[in-house]
């Protein structure tokens, strides 16, 4: 029996690497089929690589010890971000518009360098291709880069003879979705800033100067005001047990991610997402847009209502949003339109259910779901600076408020040693 080293990838996209000691080459590929793995290379093992394989087996996995979702974070690769896909979509339907066959430009591709997608990636679907495959066959077996949403979009194109239209419209969709990101993520900037420094300049405050002003009270015999005093006790804290507050907090973060991983869990917090003031609202204008520049995306460009639904419920975030889409997809499977499971979910405003019943009844129901995405972004656009200007003076008041407490924790029995000395 020969021993096989192979590297292949889950549907996940995760890397897999080890050693099989089969026959031969052909019953190392059928093995790791059966197991359920894409094979990406198998080689004769080199020396060493089995006992290498088995002392990683034997090495303490400290991830196993952190709950699921962090643990996929932790160990897959990144997905591409929007605008990746954005520019690896243009590149790819610039070479194919220009007259170029799949393959070379796949080829070409591979030179290309596009970032956050390896050059790998162009290599492994021209082999794909060059075998007889399709390009969305092909790019099935790369879930990691390539979507539901993705690769239906470029199977439709495929079987109407327009995959450089739908490329273009594909690109043009994730630019909008990162344009979206992106004044979301400036958005969030300032706020984030403040409370960062608010809370550096606390502990600082916590555990450099308030023990000197400690030195200077335990000085005198003065009676310390209630203030100063949960202030004091604070700072021992501080001071004393920051490794176990650093705990705590790794704690809570742990908690959390296990609580919002289950199913109650992240359905709880989805809905309170939606409930928040001011931002809130946001959040919602943000998933009913993408809920339209998706489904209407995607029914555009040819693919079926049914499987079209079943993508948009995929890409979208919200479980609650996720559940309604999926009583619209068994509601339309019974013979229903568009428009009424849509309105029964109590979730999608009343405006969006009245467009699509238009589109339904004008037969453009595309129209109306990219029409209303436009609407959506560009209340986006306006929501975002609402909740920008509220939270700046909000978080002024705040940081107002801590500071005016330190102050005053400070100052208080500076007035007392002042008034014993007179």
């Amino acid at each position: 029996m020969a021993q096989f080293s192979y590297k292949a990838r889950r549907r996940s996209g995760e890397l897999v690497e080890g050693v099989l000691e089969v026959a031969d080459r052909s019953a190392a590929l059928v093995q790791i089929q059966r197991s359920g793995l894409f094979p990406i290379a198998v080689d004769t093992a080199k020396a060493g690589a089995v006992a290498g394989s088995q002392r990683a087996a034997k090495s303490i996995n400290f991830t196993s010890f952190l709950p699921e979702s962090m643990r996929v974070q932790l160990t897959q690769k990144r997905k591409p971000k929007l605008q990746e896909l954005a520019t690896f979509t243009t590149q790819l339907a610039n070479l194919l518009k220009s007259g170029m066959p799949l393959t070379v430009a796949l080829n070409s591709m591979m030179h290309l360098q596009t970032k956050g997608i390896p050059a790998n990636v162009s290599r492994d679907l021209k082999q794909e291709v060059t075998e007889g495959r399709s390009l969305s066959d092909a790019m099935v077996r790369q879930p990691r880069i390539f979507n539901d949403l993705y690769v239906n979009m470029v199977r439709a194109g495929e079987q109407s003879g327009s995959l450089v239209e739908v490329l273009r419209r594909m690109a043009t969709h994730f630019q909008r979705f990162a344009e979206v990101q992106a004044t979301f993520k400036s958005a969030m900037i300032y706020p984030v800033m403040v409370i960062c420094v608010g809370i550096l300049l606390v502990i600082f405050f916590m555990t450099f100067m308030m023990p000197k002003f400690i030195e200077i009270f335990n000085g005198f015999n003065i009676e310390l005001p209630l203030p100063t005093q949960m202030l004091i006790a604070a700072s021992w804290i501080f001071t004393n047990y920051w490794w176990l507050m650093g705990l705590v907090v790794i704690a809570a973060i742990v908690l959390f991610k296990r609580f919002q991983s289950s199913a109650a869990g992240g359905r709880k917090i989805d809905e309170w997402q939606m409930k928040l003031p001011v931002i809130g609202n946001v959040v919602q204008i943000n998933l009913f847009g993408q809920f339209s520049r998706t489904l209407g995306t995607l029914l555009q460009n040819g693919v079926p209502v049914l499987t079209a639904l079943k993508i948009t419920e995929q890409v979208m975030s919200n479980i609650l949003i996720k559940g309604a889409i999926a009583k619209t997809r068994e509601a339309v499977t019974d013979g229903k339109t568009l428009a009424q499971p849509l309105a029964q979910s109590k979730l999608f405003p009343q405006l969006m259910v009245d467009l699509v019943r238009i589109g339904e009844e004008t037969g453009d129901v595309p129209g109306a779901l990219n029409n209303l995405a436009d609407t959506y972004e560009n209340e986006l656009q306006l929501a975002l600076r609402v909740m920008s200007d509220l939270i700046g003076p909000m978080l002024i008041i705040v940081m107002s408020i801590v500071v005016g407490f330190l102050l005053l924790s400070i100052f208080l029995p500076l007035f007392r040693l002042i008034s014993s000395i007179h």
